[in-house]
């Protein structure tokens, strides 16, 4: 039995599509491991959005390969994708396999092994079809995910927009939503494994259903499957906020199961830049959106994607993004410094503006993030609200996160009544609980078990 190890960098997609790799692998006898451990196959499913990410990737293959020099490394995912011939340059790198490819990797090792296994090859094989050939569209239904409480469902590839700081429609292909029928398929098969939280994703996610035949939206999806009345609750992964309609709006504000937390893929609050960038919306339409939302649901938890040091952002520009996330209160600012991307339009801008300075805006941001959480933080301390255990902490806490996204940490010192303990102890990872929060720890939120839901 061989041993495969699998390292997933970037988005959610990545994530899900991982998992899928690694579930048909299994199927034909390959034994997982951890990508720490010795291994037969390392795979590395890559992310290209940043300079700083192609160099994770290069930095995690040279580091697989000394765990084990005998060992084939592949490169796929969207650095493979956009950047085959380079990767496959690179000494450590076995095998290269664009994003089109990338779901057939398991039938691809298959076959090699089966007519190569006494060969030695020298330089590394490259498989990069055409997305018009092939797209990494999932056929199977996957099982689940390792080591994580809640799934992600991906029910969108690919993406039109062509920002003009951005590479991955290019590394992704084109637009494609999946078919209704096969999302609902893959939701009901992830609770029937026991998860309580599912998370919708996609490239472009809020564009499910404009390509022909999809005959759909994102909120006619989502209400199909809050039709079906399962117990779980469903979280939104990051929207522009041109596709936040107003059907979307109130089928989450009116959903005890859609929690109440929205990313937003903001990138900046200037309207000249988000111009520059080619985004769909400007300043004036991510405020009536926002205000839409917190209208309707008052409890609402922002997090967003924020792109700084974009070429020509004045200080001016910038102040007004930090603007936006004081009053529109995003509490989970994602922050990207901008990275030169080459063949890119944004990367021929002369303006280019320097590393110090983009570091410097990306602190701002974090900073006041961090003081938009702390006051939502504070507004939440003697509330009651409901949670999932995630995980156990080395301190013999358990963590739970709220629907709203905010992590709670549980003390058993907290704990004082004999029956109340007993719950606590009774409680696993994946089951629901009632929190009386009591504090702030850190980046968590401290809480004591009101009851077991």
């Amino acid at each position: 039995m061989k041993r495969v190890a699998i390292s997933t960098l970037g988005c959610k997609v990545n994530t899900f599509e991982s998992e899928l790799i690694m579930q048909r692998l299994c199927e034909h006898d390959y034994e997982r491991v951890a990508p720490n451990e010795a291994a037969d196959i390392y795979i590395i499913n890559s992310c290209t959005v940043t300079a700083e990410a192609d160099r994770q990737s290069r930095q995690l293959a040279r580091k697989l390969k000394r765990q084990n020099v005998d060992a084939t490394v592949i490169m796929t995912g969207c650095y493979a994708q956009n950047n085959a011939e380079m990767v496959a340059g690179i000494d450590e790198i076995d095998w290269v396999v664009g994003n089109a490819a990338k779901l057939d990797l398991p039938r691809l090792i298959l076959e090699y092994e089966h007519q190569h296994q006494h060969q030695q090859d020298q330089s590394a094989l490259v498989f990069k079809p055409e997305f018009d050939e092939m797209l990494a569209v999932p056929e199977d239904l996957l099982s689940g995910f390792e080591s994580q409480t809640r799934a992600f469902i991906q029910i969108q590839q690919g993406c039109d927009q062509a920002c003009t700081f951005c590479i991955i429609h290019v590394a992704r292909g084109p637009s494609l939503s999946f078919p209704v029928q096969n999302v609902i398929a893959q939701y009901q098969k992830l609770l029937e494994q026991g998860y309580k939280e599912v998370v919708i994703c996609g490239v472009d996610l809020g564009s499910y259903g404009d390509d022909a035949g999809a005959n759909s939206n994102l909120a006619g999806l989502l209400r199909e499957m809050l039709a079906l009345n399962l117990d779980c609750r469903i979280r939104i992964s990051s929207i522009d906020p041109y596709h936040l309609s107003d059907e979307l709006i109130d089928l989450i504000a009116n959903s005890k199961q859609i929690c109440p937390q929205i990313h937003l893929s903001m990138q900046s609050a200037n309207s000249l830049i988000l111009k520059r960038m080619k985004r769909r919306a400007n300043r004036e339409l991510i405020f009536e959106r926002v205000a839409r939302l917190r209208e309707k649901l008052p409890e609402l938890v922002l997090s967003a994607d924020v792109l700084v040091g974009f070429p020509t952002e004045s200080v001016e520009q910038f102040a007004e993004t930090l603007d936006a996330i004081e009053r529109l209160q995003i509490a989970y600012p994602h922050v990207f410094p901008y990275s030169n991307r080459e063949g890119t339009p944004a990367a021929r801008i002369p303006s280019q503006l320097d590393a110090t300075e983009k570091k410097r805006r990306a602190r701002l941001v974090r900073e006041l993030g961090q003081v938009v959480w702390q006051r939502q933080a504070q507004q939440r301390i003697g509330l009651v609200t409901r949670g999932l255990i995630e995980s156990s902490g080395d301190d013999g806490s358990m963590i739970a996160r709220c629907d709203d996204y905010f992590p709670v940490k549980l003390q058993r010192s907290s704990v004082n009544a004999p029956k109340s303990l007993q719950k606590e102890q009774a409680l696993q990872k994946g089951q629901w609980c009632d929190i009386q929060i009591s504090g702030i720890e850190g980046q968590s939120l401290l809480g004591e078990i009101a009851c077991s839901a």
